[in-house]
């Protein structure tokens, strides 16, 4: 019996281990005190380079707006991992390169994608199959079409010779 309770014992250790969350930490290593130092109106780009460090990336227009991203996620086991907290911190310049506002969000501006199943959503007309396969069935040659019965190639109402 005893040797019956180890794998026993052994498997379900396995199986708990495996529903741990996993917990990871990407982009900007947020610190309170060195966020909460910069002030719109006192600091300019070099002090919050050297306060902040180098943004997780910049703006493209007007004064480029810099910001400074930090997200933990987890995930179990073999899922796709779900963010738990995110701080993004947009500090924005005005032209004469000071700190002009300081704005702070959170895991509410995260978007949730979901697709839907395989499938890309067209518009047009929904056909089966074999609509597409026997669909273009006696349409070949149809007046109008640039066969024998409509004019030539050219829009002139002559058949094989070119002559009116």
């Amino acid at each position: 019996m005893p040797s019956l309770i180890r794998p026993v014992l052994a498997v379900s250790l396995l199986a708990a281990a495996a529903c741990t969350p996993l917990k990871s930490h990407q982009g900007y290593i947020v610190d309170a005190d060195l966020v909460n130092s910069v002030q719109a109106g006192v600091d300019n780009r070099q002090s919050v380079l050297q306060t902040l460090g180098r943004p997780s990336f910049t703006g493209q227009f007007e004064g480029g707006d810099w910001y400074y991203i930090a997200r933990d996620s987890r995930n179990f086991a073999f899922r796709n991992p779900r963010p738990s907290d995110q701080i993004t911190l947009q500090i924005s310049f005005d032209a004469a390169g000071n700190v002009a506002a300081v704005r702070r969000s959170g895991l509410d501006q995260v978007a949730q994608v979901s697709p839907d199943g395989r499938k890309t959503p067209t518009l047009g007309k929904k056909r089966s199959f074999f609509q597409e396969l026997f669909g273009n069935i006696g349409s070949v040659g149809a007046p109008g079409m640039g066969g024998q019965g409509g004019g030539g190639p050219n829009g002139g109402g002559a058949g094989r010779g070119g002559r009116p």
